[in-house]
């Protein structure tokens, strides 16, 4: 998976010390978690979460710089094949979509109980009033987008990759490291078993899915989050 190592970076063998890549995580996900604790509250909700995502940024480049590792190495690099990439986005934002309509509908028909979604009225404090309010739509979009970005390189290119090398070179790790991510992708959004913290955790499994077997790059992944992003706070306005 990390073919070549940055010049001057620091030689480290992940099969012999894959704890080294546990206590990693522990300070990772510690970070990503506590950080959220601090709010300012002179900023709106979208400067806090930038704030807590680039901070959680800041962690992970450093973790990555000390054992010899880059953000290209790890996906955030020029495609190979555009086509490619256009079908593994069209692939990942159809396999979102799929995967969020038949949890709405087996939830449905076997009247699964998730925790009370308080999602439209906490949307509407986080984000404003959008509805019919097209300026600051315009307004948020790139920040939106930037967080898209940002939620991208953390939980597929950082932490599942991390996961996998803390569990050894095997499928079984790739397995557990893509549903792990999603897990955690999805309760970091709500903090319970709710409608919004499973839907979320739907888009990143598919997201890691996507990941895994379309080459690695992250650029699919990040153009696909953009759009389910995007039309997310469309259906607002």
């Amino acid at each position: 998976m990390y073919s070549k190592k940055p010049k001057g970076a620091t030689q480290f063998s992940y099969t012999r010390y894959p704890w080294i890549l546990c206590v990693d995580l522990i300070i990772y996900l510690a970070v990503m978690f506590l950080i959220r604790e601090v709010y300012f509250s002179q900023f709106n909700f979208i400067a806090n979460g930038l704030f807590w995502s680039l901070t959680t940024l800041i962690v992970a480049t450093i973790l990555m710089r000390i054992r010899g590792i880059s953000w290209k190495e790890l996906g955030l690099c020029k495609p190979e094949n555009y086509k490619k990439t256009l079908f593994a986005t069209a692939f990942i934002f159809a396999f979102t979509i799929i995967s969020i309509v038949i949890f709405q509908t087996l939830k449905e028909q076997l009247g699964l109980q998730t925790a009370a979604d308080m999602s439209n009225q906490k949307a509407t404090s986080k984000f404003g009033n959008l509805s019919g309010n097209w300026p600051l739509f315009f307004s948020i979009i790139p920040f939106i987008w930037v967080q898209s970005m940002l939620e991208e390189l953390l939980d597929r290119g950082f932490m599942l990759n991390w996961i996998e090398r803390a569990l050894g070179s095997y499928w079984i790790a790739t397995l557990i490291a893509v549903i792990l991510q999603a897990c955690i992708f999805g309760f970091r959004h709500s903090y319970d078993i709710s409608d919004r913290s499973i839907t979320v955790g739907l888009i990143g499994l598919a997201m890691g899915i996507g990941y895994v077997c379309f080459g690695r790059n992250l650029w699919p992944l990040i153009i696909a989050h953009c759009l389910l992003n995007t039309i997310s706070m469309l259906d607002r306005v």
